[in-house]
């Protein structure tokens, strides 16, 4: 057959067999002559295929490039797993239609403050009752310290007392605060009550969020795990920044503990 009457897929396969054929060739002629080539030749080519593979191979003791690619929901557990302990879960005692002295809950609640200041839902978390706060390290006595002045916020501080059953001692990491006004439109928020609810922040300061009696006092926090407030079940507002309330702690009346505590910044465990 004469090569014009190849067509192009034939001149192709043609083309990949002659250069197939070439490097075996190559690569055996060129094994035989390093075989009968003097030392001085062949020494100076392994140098120069050691550096080059050295260059391309990691070598133990040589810092290395390495790419991690972080998954959205291994940052959502690690936010969680940063403020699980500092979240409480609130109970008050009330006198039910029998007129028999129960405990019922009132939302949950986390700590604002390393001597053990409990921020809650001041619509769940009104002053002059009998309160408990809850969490892995126990059940302990809560009194109610006051609400935000202001009352549009819906806010209330409680300060954790004794606990219920002397072999527990308090134990909760206090949360690093964030800044809402740093936070940019798609980023996701956050909400932990009882249960797990996230949105993509459009950029509105004023967050708008759904919260049942059941979630509020839910803490609203970032994907870097920082607070950025605290979620509210009343008509007037259902959140209220972490700005706003460390500032309306400023004026808190302090309540006496019974244990003294060692200040701590945001982010450290502290125990009572």
């Amino acid at each position: 057959m004469d090569i014009k009457d190849l067509n192009r897929s034939q001149l192709i396969m043609l083309a990949l067999l002659l250069s197939f054929v070439t490097s075996i060739a190559t690569g055996i002629t060129t094994v035989t002559l390093m075989q009968q080539a003097p030392q001085s030749v062949t020494v100076p080519i392994n140098n120069v295929i050691r550096e080059t593979v050295e260059k391309i191979v990691p070598v133990p003791g040589k810092n290395t490039v390495q790419t991690i690619i972080v998954k959205e929901e291994d940052l959502v557990v690690d936010a969680i797993a940063k403020n699980q302990s500092a979240i409480f879960s609130v109970t008050k005692e009330v006198t039910d239609l029998e007129g028999k002295v129960i405990e019922v809950s009132a939302g949950q609640g986390f700590v604002v403050s390393s001597d053990g200041v409990v921020v809650a839902d001041a619509s769940l978390v009104p002053g002059g009752q009998v309160y408990f706060v809850k969490n892995s390290s126990g059940k302990f006595k809560a009194e109610f310290i006051k609400q935000d002045a202001s009352l549009k916020k819906g806010f209330a501080f409680l300060k954790i007392g004794a606990p219920l059953d002397e072999k527990d001692k308090l134990a909760f990491t206090l949360p690093i605060f964030g800044d809402l006004s740093k936070m940019k439109a798609g980023q996701k928020v956050l909400v932990l009550g009882s249960a797990i609810l996230s949105f993509i922040f459009d950029g509105n300061k004023d967050l708008n969020l759904n919260i049942t009696k059941s979630n509020g006092g839910s803490l609203v926090l970032d994907l870097d795990g920082e607070v950025l407030g605290i979620g509210l079940s009343n008509d007037l507002s259902s959140f209220a920044s972490v700005s706003s309330i460390l500032e309306s702690l400023k004026s808190a009346v302090e309540v006496p503990n019974d244990t003294p505590t060692e200040e701590k910044p945001a982010g450290q465990t502290s125990t009572l």
